[in-house]
């Protein structure tokens, strides 16, 4: 029996144990794209809050199930899950719905004549953005824009020297603006969602480049690297969490060398002067506009 789960779906659903997982935001999950059409028999979909990149989900899902297999979706009601109901009922799909835990859950039993999905699996698919001449897709962060702390940070930053690495990088807007220093000897590029990494693949063609899907508070600290960018989250799960950026502080600390600069940018209400002043020998803010605050940080 095949089962499949996206996401990490809270205890009181019972989600399956033995399931592969498919989210791109967990590394070594299986991709939902890649799983046959009509190969599973049910699936337990965690589902994300954007609408093209739920719908999307949702639809590679329905397609992976074989005939009489379950679907079970679950999101909260206020981050999508009040809209699950009709999103899946708009594919054709007879849709059981109940709520428990402060979310909406529904349950299809796939039969015959569903719509619909190839148009919602082409709005979610990666695309080049026009305007942005990038390749993202939904449900990366800042996926059709360039963030506008990302690009005060770019502004920001000198020409830099040397091996380092961008924490978060997204789908690479910030490392194309590192790597245009002739002197950045090596930049790894690291982001907990392998969509991003997927993107940045195409979008930062160097070979001074290496891309790696991976947790950044859980990465090695090896203390080796010259610099650092980040414009690290603050969200987990939907919910502000400040604890993320910090931790990125203290991961950045631990990867570079002595004297090794770390080049932060953040959303002005976010509290991280004591953990870089704590972390980092010199720091200094080099910039405070539009609601973000730039800080180069030396170790």
């Amino acid at each position: 029996m095949t089962t499949l789960v996206y996401g990490r779906p809270p205890a009181v659903f019972d989600p399956p144990g033995a399931a592969t997982q498919t989210s791109p935001l967990i590394p070594g999950a299986t991709p939902l794209e890649t799983v046959p059409e009509s190969s599973a028999d049910s699936i337990m979909i965690y589902a994300p809050p954007g609408v093209l990149e739920r719908r999307y989900t949702l639809a590679l899902a329905l397609k992976a199930l074989k005939a009489g297999g379950r679907l079970d979706v679950m999101a909260p009601k206020d981050k999508g899950g009040s809209r699950l109901k009709k999103e899946l009922g708009s594919f054709g799909a007879e849709v059981g719905e109940s709520a428990k835990a402060h979310h909406r859950r529904c349950v299809v039993i796939k039969g015959g004549g569903l719509t619909g999905l190839d148009a919602a699996i082409e709005a979610g698919a990666p695309r080049l953005v026009p305007g942005l001449e990038a390749w993202s897709q939904p449900g990366v962060f800042a996926w059709d824009r360039i963030d506008p702390g990302s690009a005060l940070l770019a502004q920001t930053l000198p020409p830099l020297k040397g091996a380092g690495a961008d924490l978060g990088c997204g789908y690479g807007a910030l490392a194309t603006v590192v790597l245009r220093s002739p002197q950045v000897t090596a930049l790894r590029l690291f982001d907990l969602d392998r969509r991003a990494i997927d993107a940045a693949r195409k979008n930062v063609e160097d070979s001074r480049v290496t891309l790696e899907q991976a947790d950044v508070r859980t990465l090695p600290t090896e203390g080796n690297l010259d610099f650092i960018v980040t414009n690290p989250p603050f969200h987990d799960g939907g919910a502000e969490d400040k604890r993320l950026g910090q931790t990125f502080i203290r991961q950045a600390s631990g990867m570079l060398k002595k004297g090794g600069v770390l080049w932060l940018v953040a959303n002005r209400h976010l509290p991280y002067e004591a953990e870089l002043n704590e972390a980092f020998k010199r720091v200094r803010m080099a910039a405070d506009t539009g609601g973000y605050k730039v800080f180069e940080a030396t170790k």
